[in-house]
């Protein structure tokens, strides 16, 4: 079987993987070859698309000789038999990872831009590449989503080489390959047109899709860019409001943090997908951040969240909930501990529409609760902090804050996980915490604190 190019190849590959549509599958292209061939398998199965980045561990004194892999979010995968075999010792696997880490997030920053990972915790994946040679790349890239938490892992391509497809049968849930021709040498004899596909072009594929997904979004609901008035300080945010949506949360970023966080965003895309509104924005202006002191300004940090609050207010009349990472976190319970106050004294601020700064539930991602004191006892919202079993000073200060809270609280733990939740499957952990609180605690007829 010959093809006419990656794009016809994708076009062929992509009634093969019919099947999957049902399990709403996330394809990934292996840069940058098999971008092109994912592009059009992904608009054939009307799913989201992102692409792979793995860097191979190669033994230093034989680089192509690999005794493990790296993937995005921390993913590992190495071989003991490979490296005692070779005699590579512990800070010769160190200094390799540290340089392959770096090469990683160099290039997943050059083909993603400011967008996150898309998140595969138990999710079909399907993994595709232009055609396979030896598959060892295809391998440790299936290898590395599987350590991502994805649930089934399918590798497809249009060509391959018969001993590659039976060595990597083995190691994925399924291989989908159109041609397995006996007389294989090397992929680009399959194709006419097998030209290098340059960054530009992965960087415009990619970017395309994306703002297919956006548009689709915007169709579902109402997405987009605002100018909020917090106290007259003109601050950027994304705000997100599905059809029909019963609540908005509000995000309160963490320091040398941003609205554009990929982890705070993961998380807002779930509670998007729940029907759950979302505002990401920048409690600092671009000059105030630059100034390190300000961002643990906490005090300020709460008054422009509570300023944005009102804000929001007179656009929605849906209840509101505030989710803090990190510093964030205490600038959430801060303004939630003057909202409570308020609302217990019979307070102006929480009288009328326009002027309430009433919440209704608070979400702490890795916070620091304990820079919201002494005021941590006048908070009234329902509040769930969650930290990674491994970031054990926070989780700390967590438990000694969570004592101070005179609310109904929760704390919950995420085993394995350290302070910024990379581990595969901890993002996707506090996502669904997160979603669960917000929709006990501001769905309508849900029950309020008094």
């Amino acid at each position: 079987m010959l093809f006419t190019d990656r794009a016809d190849a994708g076009q062929r590959l992509a009634p093969a993987l019919r099947h999957l549509e049902g399990e709403k599958p996330v394809v990934l292209g292996l840069p940058r070859g098999g971008v092109p061939v994912a592009f059009e398998v992904a608009r054939a199965l009307d799913a989201p698309l992102d692409v792979v980045v793995v860097r191979k561990l190669g033994v230093p004194y034989h680089r192509e000789l690999g005794f493990g892999a790296i993937g995005e979010g921390g993913a590992r995968v190495i071989s003991d038999d490979i490296v005692r075999r070779a005699g590579v010792g512990p800070d010769d696997v160190a200094a390799v990872e540290r340089a392959e880490k770096a090469e990683l997030e160099r290039r997943a920053g050059r083909f993603r831009g400011d967008r996150p990972r898309l998140a595969l915790e138990g999710r079909t994946v399907v993994v595709v590449d232009d055609g396979i040679a030896t598959g060892a790349t295809a391998a440790a890239a299936c290898q590395v989503v599987r350590a991502q938490g994805a649930a089934r892992v399918v590798l497809a391509v249009p060509v391959a080489a018969p001993d590659a497809v039976a060595r990597l049968s083995s190691e994925v849930d399924e291989v989908v390959c159109l041609s397995v021709p006996q007389m294989f040498r090397a992929v680009g004899e399959w194709y006419d047109n097998f030209a290098q596909t340059s960054d530009e072009e992965v960087i415009a594929l990619l970017g395309q899709m994306a703002a297919r997904e956006a548009e689709e979004k915007v169709e579902e609901g109402v997405e987009e860019a605002v100018e909020v008035d917090a106290g007259g300080v003109r601050l950027a945010g994304d705000l997100t409001m599905p059809t029909g949506a019963t609540a908005v949360v509000m995000f309160a970023h963490g320091s040398g943090s941003s609205r554009r966080s990929p982890r705070n965003r993961s998380v807002a895309e779930a509670l998007n997908r729940a029907g759950l509104g979302t505002l990401l924005f920048d409690l600092l202006t671009p000059a105030e951040e630059a100034h390190r002191a300000n961002v643990f300004d906490i005090e300020t940090l709460a008054g422009r969240l509570g300023d944005a609050t009102r804000w929001l207010r007179r656009r929605t009349s849906v209840p509101i909930g505030y989710f803090g990472a990190s510093t964030g976190a205490a600038a959430a319970l801060r303004a939630a501990a003057s909202a409570g106050a308020s609302a217990s004294t019979g307070g102006e601020t929480d009288r009328g529409t326009s002027g309430r700064t009433d919440v209704g539930a608070v979400v702490s991602r890795g916070g620091r609760p304990d820079l919201a004191r002494p005021r941590l006892g006048d908070v009234r919202a329902p509040t769930l902090l969650i930290v990674g079993g491994r970031d054990t000073l926070v989780l700390d200060l967590n438990r000694q804050a969570q004592a101070e809270l005179r609310c109904e609280n929760r704390l919950e733990v995420v085993p394995g996980a350290t302070h910024l939740f990379e581990e595969p499957g901890a993002l996707e952990k506090v996502a669904d915490l997160a979603k669960d609180w917000f929709a006990t605690h501001l769905t309508p007829g849900a029950s309020r604190p008094e």
